[in-house]
Parts: structure tokens; C-alpha cells; sequence
């Protein structure tokens, strides 16, 4: 450790934006060691105070503990999962079992749970306000189900447990990030390309280029089964080698196999759910979640997969005919549904997303669309600033205000694919906002769209479009939080309500007003013709039948994982999957799942592990708050300052469910999301 690390202060630029400039990838292990022995001291007083337990003296002394790791822990992973390299896999394979055990010797501190223990049986009595009474009562339930009240012997088993399953999540996001990259598609001409649309093409020949294959054309994989080009490919050859190399990443006998490691976290959270008094991790994590248990998770998937299926069977019949009616004599694949789905679209509805893009420019998007429906909703204003570092010359900086110009805080947008960035869209916090601490939020979304070449517009698909609108949807969370303990900022809410704000942010970008205002060609300025907005209305549902199946096959597959019982050990990851998908009746050939086991980096090393169903859990309150805000007037200040009161800003401050009905008024109802997806039979 060096005196001159920059980590080991905190941040002088505004809102305590990182120093990216001056962050060297030597400073992380240091820092964290510092940050970890920082906090071992701090939380050793606590427990150690000759005084009596006080709500301040121990909650609060908690609240304020571990800063330095913090501010460490929010930089490095959030690099490492955005723009990763040899030296941070290697200190992310380090740290992450120390990380592990220095949690656990907070969490089964005897001493310190004691404490916290007498404060929560005086509850009653201690006078405190609503957020620092959920703070005791979170801070109880935390100690208790990190396993704070078992004997020792079974908390040293505990320990090891944690340390294994750290270290291997983080084996499985290396290894699928680097299978991702060696089963991009290599192509060889453009011809093979005929479909594309030409900055796609253009887009793939940079990709190239930039691997050192000057003159050829790279098919990078995104994280889902289905990869956007397929909609697209003439060639049906190429087709079927993007879907093989797009669900074999991580496949058995490959050099970056995820199978074994995968199989190894199931059966160690089954021993450790075990441990923990439950039969099962989804029961372990299900409990803490706004559904309770996984038969009520269970339940709506089964509730909605046979009839999901039985429209994915009627569609693939047509797509059979489509085919046919082409002249064309093959059964249909997994890989040629999209393409032929794509023609059954343009044919029904005149309307195709090569027609689309032009109208869908990222800066347009991102201005006009994304951050036009926020200030119309809150007021809230951006401005971008090109004095801040940035970790990636690819990410941009932008100020936040509030509606009487007072600062919120920064907002970060990292929207390109690049090799050292992990598959999929997510948003993630530098800072977290804290009245207690002082502390604004500085949040980044980050998505994987195709870099064009220099001075080519971004034109985005429909599909990216909402995904910039759901991201930022997170974003909001937690840039308007308002909460005075961190750890309710944002969007610290149960996993299977995390999803819900951002869902309720996509319905915007199809807004008649919003679209209106961002949707123009990128050359012509000319907006979207009014004929293109009536059939992409009419066209949402088109296509719901094969997404909503499979992604319930993937929220099904994440369940059958994480049901299994201690001692239950899988040996053939690919027989168990198929099993599995059989028993639950969505194993359609021709609808894979949204995610194969073995590339499923949600549950394997990420925070989705039985909470998968989350997405559709909380669409149910997604789909019933669209209703709301249609019944109110749609895009108004007044519909956003109630939002943002009894959702947005209260984070995890109160019970989630409660703060729903605060805002709608009453339980949700599923009805808005059958009619939504084609599920009404359901």
C-alpha cells in the first residue's frame, strides 16, 4: 500500500466521482485490504463498546462502517464486469473468497449480533422513526439469515461455503466472458452477410478489425440464446452456426466450460440453504422476497407457461408455412425463427426493424426519448459534462438537476460491446445517495449495442430502444432516492420488486408524445411516418408467445436449479436441463430457453439465483401501474411527483408491497399483463 493510491481517499470531484484517471489496476488489492482491516476495527469497537447497545451506537456505527471498502468495492466491480482486464480477473479472483469471509466475520460476530439482538427485543420501546425502525428490524433479519444464531461448528462450515461459492461465481463470469469472445462468428464476406443492414455490416467489419482480422466481418454473441442478426441473415448456414456458437459458450469439452463450476454452486447453496434451516436455496432466498416462497413464484410461472407454449406451437406452425409458401423445403429450427417470424411481421403488419432503424439513432434515443420522458415525469434536467474522467473514452458524464435546479447527482451511459465487457444491460451505482452520509448518487447504465465505425451514426433495433428506457428506468431509482440510511438507496428492494420501476420506464418509449420527439430518420430528420407508429403499435404483441415462453422456460430452469436438496449432486448439466424443461412442459426445440445453463451469468454470478421470476413477478405491477398512468393522464409532472414519492424515492426504506399499494391504491391485479402478453386463457 502506497500513500499516493487514490483510492484510499474519497473522492474531491463533484458528487465523489471516482478519479478514473488516476486509478491504476496495482491499486485494487492494497485498497481492498486497507478497506477491509479499516472496517474490521470499526465494527471490532461496536461490538466491543463498554456501553450499552443504542440504536446510534450500534445501527448507526454500523451504517457509517466499511466507507473505504465501499467506495473500493463500487469501483472495482463495477469495472470488472464493464471493462475488464487480466490484471482485475486476477484480483477479482482473490478477493472475492476474502471478501467473502471478512461479510461473514461481521455477520456471526457473537458479540455484535447480541447487540443488535437486545435492541430489536426493546424495539417497541426505542422511539424511533419509520426508515430507522425498518433499518433494526432489516439489520436483525440480516444477521439472523446470515446465520448468526448457529452453533459453531456449523458456522465454520458456513464460512467455507461462502468463501467457495465466492470464488467460483467469479470462475464462471471469467470463463463465460472469455468463451463469449472465442465463439464470435468469424465471417468471411459480406455476401454471406445479405440481410444485414449496412451498418451492421460496417459495425461487424470494425469488430474485426479490431480482433486483427482486417477485411473479414465478427459476429459478436450477446448474452441472450437469440442473437439479434438472426432476424436479419439470409444465410441460413450462418444462421445455424451464430445459434450453435451462441448456446454452446460454456458447454462441456469447451476450454472455458462452465458446466462443472455451475453444477458445484447448486449443490454448495443447497448445502449452505440447508445449514440455514431451509430444504432448498429458493427457499432460502424466496423467503426475503416479495413472493415468500417458491410455490407462489412457482405458481404464476405455471399459471402462464401452457398457454405461452400452446401460442408458441400455433406460431411455429405458421412460421412452417411461411417457409413452405417461400419455396423453401426444411423443418424450422431454433435458428430460423427469427428471420422468418421477422417476414410473418413485415407481411402482416408492413413494418420490419431494418425499416425501423434509421429512425432509432442512439443520440436521439438517449436526448429525446430517454431523457425527455424523465423531465416531463420529474422535472429533472441533464447536461453533459466533458471535464469528468471516465474509466472507458466510450462513456459519457452527465449532470442531473432537479426540477429547481439543485443537484441530484451524475449519470454515466456506457452503451458499446466491447471484449472486456460482460453480455447483457445493466445499471450499477458509484455512489449510492445517503442523507446520513452526505452522499448523492452517481449511477451508469450500461448496454451492448454494436460501435459503429467513426463518424457512423448508432442506429439502435426496437428492442435496444426499450432496453435504454428499462436501464435508465434503474437509474431513476436511484438517482431520485431519498432515504437517509444506505442501505435502503435506490434500488436495494427485494430482487422480484427491483425489476418493477424499470419495467414501468419502458412504456414510454412507444409514449405517442415521446416517440413523436425522438424517433427521426438520422439523415433526413424527418419523423417516424405516422403509418410506421400504427403498425409498430399494433405489432408489439406479434411475437410475445415465443418470448414469454422463453423466458419462463429460463425462470423455470433457474427454479429447478435451486430446488435441489443438500446432498443432490447434478453430473450431466445438459441431461439435467432437459429434464427439467420436459417436467415443467416448456421444452419446445424450437423455443430454446432465454438462457442455457451453462451461460445463465443471472444465477450463476449474478444476484438473480432463484429470483429470475422476478421479471415477470414484477411486471405484474409493472403492467397494473401502466394501467394507472393511463387512467391519470399519462405524461404529467403530477403522475411523475407521485411515482417518484411513493415508489422512487423511498428505496427500500419501507415494505415494498406497501409502497405499491401507496401508489395504486389497492393489491395489484394480474389481468393487465395477461391482456399484455396474449395470455388471457392463462
Amino acid at each position: 500500500m502506497t500513500d499516493d493510491n487514490p483510492l484510499l481517499a474519497p473522492s474531491e470531484l463533484p458528487y465523489g466521482l471516482p478519479p478514473f484517471g488516476a486509478i491504476a489496476d496495482e491499486h485494487f488489492l492494497p485498497a481492498f485490504e486497507a478497506g477491509m482491516a479499516e472496517q474490521a476495527a470499526e465494527v471490532e469497537a461496536i461490538a466491543a463498546s463498554p456501553e450499552p447497545p443504542t440504536f446510534e451506537n450500534t445501527i448507526v456505527a454500523l451504517e457509517r462502517s466499511g466507507r473505504l471498502l465501499g467506495r473500493v468495492s463500487s469501483v472495482f466491480f463495477n469495472l470488472v464486469a464493464s471493462d475488464s482486464t487480466d490484471a482485475r480477473q486476477r484480483v477479482h479472483t482473490e478477493i472475492a473468497p476474502r471478501l467473502a469471509a471478512h461479510a461473514d466475520a461481521i455477520h456471526l460476530n457473537p458479540t455484535l449480533f447480541a447487540r443488535i439482538e437486545t435492541l430489536y427485543e426493546q424495539r417497541g420501546s426505542l422511539g424511533l422513526d419509520p426508515e430507522s425502525a425498518w433499518l433494526l428490524r432489516r439489520y436483525h433479519l440480516d444477521f439472523q439469515r446470515a446465520g448468526a444464531g448457529l452453533p459453531e461448528a456449523e458456522q465454520r462450515r458456513l464460512r467455507e461455503l461462502n468463501e467457495e461459492l465466492s470464488s467460483l461465481s467469479t470462475t464462471f463470469q471469467n470463463n463465460l466472458l472469455a468463451d463469449t469472445n472465442d465463439l464470435a462468428v468469424l465471417v468471411d464476406s459480406a455476401e454471406q452477410l445479405d440481410g444485414l443492414a449496412e451498418d451492421a455490416i460496417a459495425a461487424a467489419a470494425e469488430a474485426a478489425t479490431t480482433r486483427g482480422e482486417q477485411g473479414r466481418y465478427l459476429l459478436k454473441l450477446v448474452l441472450p440464446t437469440g442473437q439479434p442478426a438472426l432476424a436479419s441473415l439470409a444465410n441460413r448456414a450462418l444462421r445455424e452456426r451464430l445459434h450453435r456458437a451462441a448456446t454452446s459458450r460454456g458447454a462441456r469439452g469447451n476450454e472455458h466450460d462452465t458446466s462443472a463450476v455451475l453444477a458445484r454452486i447448486a449443490a454448495l447453496r443447497a448445502e449452505r440453504a440447508a445449514l440455514l434451516g431451509h430444504p432448498h436455496h429458493a427457499s432460502y432466498v424466496i423467503e426475503d422476497q416479495t413472493a415468500r416462497t417458491p410455490d407462489a413464484a412457482l405458481g404464476l410461472l405455471h399459471r402462464l407457461a401452457p398457454v405461452a407454449v400452446a401460442n408458441a406451437k400455433a406460431d411455429a406452425a405458421e412460421l412452417q408455412r411461411e417457409i413452405a409458401e417461400s419455396g423453401e423445403d426444411f423443418t424450422l429450427r431454433p435458428w430460423d425463427w427469427a428471420f422468418y417470424a421477422e417476414r410473418v411481421r413485415k407481411r402482416r403488419y408492413d413494418i420490419d426493424d431494418a425499416e425501423l432503424r434509421p429512425y432509432f439513432e442512439l443520440e436521439r434515443v438517449l436526448r429525446d426519448g430517454v431523457f425527455y420522458a424523465a423531465n416531463r415525469l420529474y422535472g429533472i434536467t441533464f447536461t453533459e459534462r466533458h471535464d469528468l474522467p471516465v474509466y472507458h473514452p466510450d462513456v459519457r458524464v452527465f449532470e442531473v438537476r432537479d426540477a429547481d435546479g439543485g443537484p441530484l447527482g451524475l449519470f454515466l451511459g456506457d452503451y458499446y460491446t466491447r471484449d472486456s465487457k460482460r453480455g447483457g444491460a445493466w445499471m450499477n451505482n458509484f455512489v449510492e445517495q445517503s442523507r446520513l452520509l452526505g452522499e448523492r448518487p452517481v449511477v451508469v447504465n450500461n448496454l451492448n449495442i454494436a460501435k459503429p465505425p467513426a463518424g457512423e451514426p448508432a442506429l439502435l433495433t426496437y428492442d435496444e430502444v426499450t432496453t435504454a428506457f428499462h436501464e435508465f428506468g434503474h437509474a431513476l431509482h436511484g438517482l431520485l432516492s431519498d432515504v437517509t440510511y444506505p442501505t435502503f438507496s435506490g434500488a436495494n428492494v427485494p430482487r422480484d420488486f427491483v425489476e418493477f420501476p424499470s419495467q414501468v420506464n419502458e412504456m414510454w418509449a412507444l409514449w405517442p408524445e415521446v416517440l413523436a420527439n425522438y424517433a427521426r430518420h438520422h439523415r433526413t430528420g424527418e419523423p417516424l411516418p405516422a403509418h410506421l407508429v400504427s403498425r409498430l403499435e399494433e405489432s408489439r404483441q406479434y411475437g410475445e408467445a415465443f418470448a414469454t415462453t422463453e423466458y419462463l422456460a429460463a425462470s423455470l430452469l433457474d427454479l429447478a436449479w435451486h430446488t435441489l436438496g443438500a446432498g443432490e449432486h447434478v453430473d450431466d448439466v445438459a441431461r439435467f436441463e432437459a429434464e427439467a424443461l420436459e417436467k415443467a412442459g416448456v421444452a419446445l426445440e424450437t423455443v430454446p430457453p432465454r438462457y442455457r445453463s451453462t451461460y445463465f451469468a443471472h444465477i450463476f454470478s449474478s444476484g438473480y439465483a432463484a429470483g429470475y421470476y422476478s421479471y415477470i413477478w414484477s411486471e405484474v405491477l409493472d403492467a397494473d401501474s401502466v394501467e394507472w398512468f393511463r387512467e391519470h393522464g399519462g405524461l404529467t409532472r403530477a403522475n411523475g411527483e407521485t411515482f417518484r414519492r411513493e415508489l422512487l424515492s423511498r428505496g427500500g426504506s419501507v415494505d415494498s408491497m406497501e409502497a405499491f399499494r401507496a401508489f395504486r391504491g389497492r393489491d395489484p391485479e394480474i389481468e393487465p399483463l395477461l391482456r399484455r402478453r396474449g395470455l388471457t386463457g392463462a
